[in-house]
């Protein structure tokens, strides 16, 4: 089971979060209620992967909603694009300051099936991706296919996590201030994206709800003693609120968390800039703290690090997001109506993935007599590995049932939509609603 100590603080990209709160309001977040997911097994192998993809723009290159934009670089006045990347290192440390890298809700078991991790303000999964993910942005009041992915499937929340971070980098100089004023901004240099970091949780200051600025008075002095991820008794920080979010995932890297008695990945040492030196301490004054912050560049801070993780193999991407293929246990139901005892018959349709990795899916009725649930969820191949005793249901039961007060006269025939975007299918289900009748005997009827 999750250690429940380790999860019940975390920090979503607009804020500190208590993951120990209640779960939001269903009408808040852009699905009605909250789906269920797969969460991997508990070394977060399949998750670090998922990264890595994500780093070198190796999982939906191309996409326009999930893969990783061209990554702007150079000085203000002499901006240039280069090829799409993130070390490695900030996803990792990031995805878990946000979700200690979990996909479902604390309370669902590694290498399991449950509800999918969704924070008070609507943060979804690993990356706690909140923009976009507030209201629905299909049609019909619906999620819209990229929603439905981000909420239920790991590596498409990985990738949009990614590329939001990506899209903070590529805020500056418009409305965000650059890091690296002597190294062209070179964005392999792990310390220049310290900004990008610092916005991927708000680019905030003194008075906001969280601040994040390293010269907020509420964080003291500086030195301070380095965040850890790690066990509590290694000599570092674990106040999560004694540090501004860039110095949070800083100190993750450096200090990574350990689990089964092992680091989830090996430490590694980042520069902060030094708020003694006049040229950071002098950009990062809180005078300068005003938009569009054209007064706050700062060169890369000493003694910087690229990080050396070698780019994955291409075939490490089917892994990961697999061949997912739509199958539906049945395509015709009747739905049987006894309107003298007022009852109503439901009907259960199976989902199931027929190919590999997590098929997501959605269903979408057409007439709002006809009631489904759960509108949403996840069918997984068998080729996603389960803990023994942990509930996995690899197969989704889709639930038909009717609504009587929005129930016309007469014979009704309706249909719901499965739509799977991960596969780009979409079946369909049609439903028949039938009256009961008596016949002469008793405790014979016909439909």
């Amino acid at each position: 089971m999750k250690r429940l100590a380790l999860l019940a603080l975390a920090i979503t990209a607009s804020g500190v979060v208590s993951l120990a709160r209640p779960s939001p309001p269903v009408s808040a977040c852009c699905l009605p209620t909250t789906p269920n997911t797969y969460e991997c097994p508990e070394d977060r192998g399949l998750y670090l992967k998922a990264m890595d993809l994500a780093a070198f723009n190796m999982l939906f290159p191309g996409d326009a909603y999930f893969g990783l934009p061209r990554l702007e670089t150079g000085l203000r006045a002499k901006r240039s694009s280069t090829e799409p990347y993130i070390p490695p290192i900030l996803l990792r440390s990031i995805g878990w300051i946000e979700s200690v890298i979990t996909q479902a809700s604390r309370v669902i078991p590694y290498g399991a099936i449950g509800p999918a991790l969704i924070s008070f303000d609507c943060g979804h999964g690993i990356m706690q991706v909140t923009s976009g993910m507030t209201t629905p942005l299909g049609g019909d009041d619906y999620a819209s296919p990229e929603q439905l992915l981000v909420a239920t499937n790991y590596a498409y929340n990985v990738a949009r996590g990614a590329v939001i971070l990506a899209d903070k980098w590529n805020a500056a100089p418009e409305n965000r201030p650059i890091a690296g004023t002597d190294t062209n901004s070179d964005p392999e240099l792990v310390e220049n994206w310290y900004f990008a970091v610092w916005s991927y949780n708000g680019f905030t200051g003194p008075g906001a709800k969280r601040s994040n600025h390293p010269m907020d008075p509420i964080y003291g002095s500086w030195p301070r003693v380095a965040y850890s991820c790690g066990p509590a008794n290694d000599g570092f920080g674990h106040n999560r609120g004694n540090y501004p979010y860039q110095e949070l995932v800083w100190g993750c890297a450096a200090h990574p968390p350990v689990v089964n008695g092992s680091t989830l990945w090996s430490p590694f040492e980042l520069a902060y800039p030094d708020l003694n030196d006049p040229r950071f301490r002098g950009p990062l004054d809180l005078s300068n703290f005003v938009f569009p912050y054209t007064a706050m560049d700062i060169p890369t801070p000493y003694y910087a690090h690229r990080d050396s993780t070698a780019k994955p193999s291409s075939s490490l991407r089917e892994q990961i997001v697999g061949s997912p293929r739509l199958g539906l246990s049945k395509t015709d139901v009747q739905l049987l109506v006894d309107k003298k005892r007022k009852t109503f018959a439901s009907q259960e349709v199976n989902i199931s993935n027929q190919g590999s990795g997590i098929l997501s899916w959605m269903a979408v009725s057409s007439d709002p007599w006809l009631q489904v649930s759960p509108v949403a969820g996840v069918a997984v191949g068998p080729d996603l590995p389960c803990s023994a005793g942990a509930p996995c249901e690899r197969e989704a039961k889709l639930t038909l049932t009717i609504n009587p007060s929005a129930l016309p006269k007469g014979t009704q025939t309706a249909e719901v939509s499965i739509l799977s975007p991960a596969s780009d299918e979409t079946q369909t289900i049609k439903i028949t609603v039938a009256s009961l009748m008596k016949l002469g005997a008793p405790g014979l009827t016909k439909s």
